[in-house]
């Protein structure tokens, strides 16, 4: 394939853009090579400036469940666009989706909007500082909640794939009130607890990582955290960003029937557009401002573009009781494949799935947590990317990110795919 607008384009990006982006790990640095430039996209392919079409499996980082430029969703957008796209007032719209958004998750009663994921994760943990009047705070290696400085403390994703997990501009201050545990390791978390007595306001986790990669909890941890954090006066953050409305209606709380006290959502919930939310039991969310003492606000949260794509969005997967199930037979069917091929070619790897998420590592052991991912072969996966990217597949330019499956996806398009990766890993 040719890109050379892409290239060209991203020169010129290069003179006006830090790095020629706007989120890092669109750079390519971790693979290699020029950035892809996007002219337009539709249902599960995307189509460069040089006219090639891809297959996408990043789709856009987790939105598109239903597919790029999914109707439903473009009409009520275009519909909202013409009666204005901004008033910082409320609108009728963001109560509808509130109220769909609680019937559809299980253990919340209240939600407040926001306009991406980082800032809902950042105002989860504010408000647990706030309700449990406790500082510090336990995330996990590898799981990404933003760039919030709280959570810059060896992030997954794009800090990894730059080998930066400590951001220069994040104070010793803030550092030394966010505490790092292993993930999947019950123990550790205890352990750090234990060391830590009456000081901790909350645990945010990603209930299936998908920023070292898609890693799902090992059977009973979710639980166990849990009830370490009941016993112990501690908030459960369920971040929900990438799983939330993904996984099922409920997303992981349903899914492990594990209830968290404040889950952080975004990506599906807005349909594509820039939208992040914060939800819990009234008790907790009616400690924020104008009710509570925690101050949180927002000049375009809930904006009426935003909570009209969320809500065509949410209103699909609400009304469609096999989508889920789809989702789940088209990513085993996709990874069945997948292991075939690589499988006959000789090919180290090993393979983690949690519905419609899942990832490839290049490793020989199972992959668990943040260390264990870290093991994979890099070169192993760069080949790998541009490989795929030469047959028209497009796939996540860094090692420590999952796929995202799509449900416009069909069959044949899974069949495809399977051929590139046969293709491609002849020669891993």
């Amino acid at each position: 394939m040719l890109y050379q607008r892409s290239s060209a384009l991203f020169a010129e990006a290069e003179k006006v853009i830090p790095g020629g982006v706007n989120s890092p790990v669109r750079a390519f640095k971790g693979v290699g090579g020029t950035p892809i430039f996007v002219r337009r996209a539709k249902g599960a392919y995307l189509y460069d400036e040089d006219g090639n079409r891809l297959v996408d499996y990043i789709n856009s980082w987790g939105p598109m469940i239903l597919g790029h430029a999914f109707d439903p969703v473009v009409d009520a957008v275009t519909q909202r666009a013409k009666s204005g796209t901004s008033f910082g007032m409320p609108t009728e719209l963001e109560t509808q989706i509130a109220k769909l958004a609680i019937s559809m998750v299980p253990n919340i009663d209240k939600i407040r909007f926001v306009n991406s994921g980082t800032e809902a994760c950042m105002s989860a943990i504010r408000l647990a500082r706030g309700y449990t009047k406790r500082d510090k705070i336990i995330k996990f290696a590898g799981c990404y909640h933003g760039h919030s400085d709280s959570f810059l403390i060896q992030a997954g994703s794009g800090a990894s794939t730059f080998g930066v997990p400590n951001s220069p501009g994040v104070t010793q201050g803030t550092a030394k009130d966010t505490l790092l545990a292993r993930y999947n390791d019950i123990e550790n978390v205890s352990a750090l607890v234990a060391a830590n007595p009456n000081e901790i306001a909350a645990i945010i986790i990603e209930p299936v990582a998908g920023n070292m990669g898609c890693i799902p909890p090992v059977p009973g941890f979710l639980e166990s955290l849990r009830e370490l954090c009941t016993a112990n006066g501690i908030l459960l953050i369920f971040d929900e960003v990438m799983t939330g409305f993904r996984l099922a209606k409920g997303g992981a709380q349903e899914l492990y029937d594990v209830e968290a006290d404040i889950v952080a959502f975004g990506k599906v919930i807005g349909g594509g557009l820039p939208v992040g939310a914060f939800a819990a039991r009234n008790e907790i969310m009616n400690y924020l401002a104008p009710v509570g003492p925690v101050y949180q606000a927002g000049t375009l949260s809930g904006n009426p573009l935003a909570m009209a794509a969320g809500l065509a969005m949410l209103e699909a997967l609400n009304a469609d009781a096999e989508i889920f199930q789809r989702l789940e037979e088209k990513t085993a069917y996709l990874e069945n494949g997948i292991r075939e091929v690589l499988d006959k070619n000789g090919v180290v790897y090993t393979i983690n799935r949690k519905g419609s998420m899942i990832s490839v590592h290049f490793a020989p052991d199972v992959v668990t947590d943040f260390t264990s991912a870290a093991k994979g072969d890099n070169d192993t996966f760069k080949k790998f990317f541009h490989g795929l990217l030469a047959e028209g597949v497009y796939i996540a330019p860094s090692a420590y990110e999952t796929w995202f499956i799509t449900d416009a996806l069909t069959y044949d398009d899974l069949d495809f795919t399977i051929a590139a990766i046969d293709k491609v890993s002849k020669n891993l």
